[in-house]
């Protein structure tokens, strides 16, 4: 009934930017905070920004000063513009969203399918 939809994962060199996008569809009356987070080879997943409603911000340390988050409220849309990029940055990033189904239910967290991001030395 809900999915987001992640796009603008790909191969990038060493210093180079890439700008991600989640999209949320479906059945739903209001998108809390969303977030972005990604999953490297034989790593965990982990936290890489998150963003409320209001657009308040939080950045994992590893990415401050180079990755933004951001939304467009009216879209359902989710951005990661990501800066000087470096190889270690390399893994699938998914996103996240809190959506209500209705005032008084909720989805709880929906996560998107990932999007490959790959960043060559």
């Amino acid at each position: 009934q809900v999915q987001l939809v992640e796009s603008g994962g790909g191969l990038v060199q060493a210093g180079g930017s890439l700008t991600l996008s989640c999209v949320a569809s479906g059945r739903f009356v209001s998108v809390s905070t969303m977030g972005w987070y990604r999953q490297a080879p034989g790593k965990q997943r982990e936290l890489v920004a998150t963003i409320t409603a209001g657009g308040s911000t939080n950045y994992a340390d590893a990415v401050k000063g180079r990755f933004t988050i951001s939304r467009d409220n009216a879209k359902n849309t989710v951005y990661l513009q990501m800066n000087s990029l470096k190889p270690e940055d390399t893994a699938v990033y998914y996103c996240d969203a809190d959506l209500r189904r209705s005032w008084t239910d909720t989805y709880g967290t929906v996560w998107g399918q990932g999007t490959l991001v790959t960043v060559s030395s």
